[in-house]
C-alpha cells in the first residue's frame, strides 16, 4: 500500500478528466481555493481577545429556590398576618 508509480497517477487522472470534463475539475478546484482563502480571512479576523472580554463582562445570574419570594413587600406582608 506504498506509493504508486507516476503512470497509475497519470492513469486516474486521466479517468477523473474524462468522467467529469477538464471545465468541471478546474471549476472545483477555483471554488475550493476560495473557500480555503475565505476560512483564513474568516480566522484571522476574529479576536480572540475580544470575544472572551465580552463573556466576562456577563454578570452570573442566580436561580431562585422554588417557593422563595424575590420580593421584600411579601415577605413583609406575610410576617405582619
Amino acid at each position: 500500500m506504498g506509493s504508486f508509480s507516476i503512470w497509475h497517477w497519470l492513469v486516474v487522472l486521466m479517468v477523473v478528466l474524462l468522467l467529469f470534463g477538464s471545465g468541471k475539475v478546474s471549476n472545483l478546484m477555483g471554488d475550493f481555493a476560495k473557500g480555503i482563502k475565505s476560512f483564513k480571512k474568516n480566522m484571522a479576523d476574529e479576536e480572540p481577545d475580544a470575544s472572551m472580554a465580552a463573556s466576562a463582562d456577563k454578570p452570573a445570574t442566580t436561580i431562585p429556590a422554588p417557593g422563595a419570594t424575590t420580593t421584600a413587600s411579601s415577605t413583609t406582608a406575610a410576617h405582619h398576618s
